[in-house]
């Protein structure tokens, strides 16, 4: 059986991992794009971002000075049963993460139009920063599957939901999206950025189409429409840290959901940052067995 010390613990370190490491993908997408880069600015503002990761692994510092949202996902095996104490762990495990990082202490206090006004100003405990509301999906076998991703505020402030009329080609909705992430490339600053896009039926499910894609997507497997996305963003010319030329987009990912009779699709488009998606998984595997199925 699972323990609420181990899936606090794995929370913690998906936090800290997701926060301090480039995965192997998104080290590759950086090499790859200083063979592209053809600007000499450009290829210094890649190599600087490659130096900063290397230390930020070396020595377990954030990334970047905006530590960003926990957005956690667990990935449940249909052999393992959680109950409310379970996601008590992994709240626990997220505040323990930030403290540790540490992050930057962003929480508001108050309620209601208080955090709105943010009258009462921040608390100064990073552990403060509540996580967004946990996903949940059931996957097969006896593990639980602990993601961790931490989400800056400036590609907030660019992101768009917003319908869509497809016009019976999905390519107008594909391109649409290309031309609101081309759009706020300029605006965005720490480019080069990665457009994250969840084309759904509602709102809601876009942007958990989203969620999913900045989940799943690997800059090394780009798919025609994901392709497609990044060349139009990157004939904009913004460059990295728009200093102009080659790179403004290192890829994209794309999630595209269920679809129903209607005219229009759902788009929620996330533009990430150079350092998108800060992104870590900790498997837990549960060897116990009781009438067939795994507890936590």
């Amino acid at each position: 059986m699972l323990t609420g010390e181990q899936i606090r613990s794995a929370a913690r370190d998906a936090l800290i991992q997701a926060s301090t490491t480039f995965r192997p993908d998104q080290v590759a997408a950086y090499r790859q794009a200083l063979e592209r880069e053809t600007s000499a600015r450009g290829r210094w503002v890649l190599e600087q971002i490659l130096q900063n990761a290397a230390v930020a692994r070396e020595k377990k510092y954030p990334l970047c000075d905006d530590t960003g949202i926990p957005h956690v996902i667990l990935e449940i095996g249909e052999r393992v049963r959680v109950n409310g104490k379970a996601f008590r762990a992994v709240a626990e495990g997220i505040a323990e993460g930030l403290r540790t990082l540490p992050g930057r202490p962003m929480a508001v206090r108050g309620d209601g139009l208080e955090r709105l006004g943010q009258t009462l100003g921040m608390y100064d405990d990073p552990g403060m920063l509540e996580a967004a509301p946990v996903t949940v999906y059931s996957i097969p076998g006896n593990t639980l599957k602990i993601t961790v991703l931490m989400l800056g505020g400036g590609p907030e402030i660019r992101g768009r939901t917003m319908r869509v009329f497809h016009r019976h080609r999905g390519e107008n909705v594909i391109r649409e999206a290309g031309r609101w992430a081309a759009e706020a490339a300029a605006a965005l600053g720490c480019t080069p950025c990665v457009p994250i896009i969840g084309i759904g039926r509602t709102q809601y499910e876009a942007a958990a189409l989203q969620l999913a894609a900045a989940l799943e997507g690997d800059f090394t497997r780009q798919n025609p429409w994901e392709e497609e996305i990044t060349r139009m963003v990157n004939e904009t010319g913004v460059g990295p840290l728009g200093l102009g030329k080659t790179v403004t987009a290192l890829g994209a990912f794309v999630k595209i959901g269920p679809a129903r009779a209607s005219g229009v699709r759902i788009v929620s488009l996330r533009l990430g940052c150079c350092f998108d998606p800060r992104r870590a998984t900790v498997v837990l595997k549960d060897e116990g067995e009781i009438n067939g199925e795994a507890y936590v």
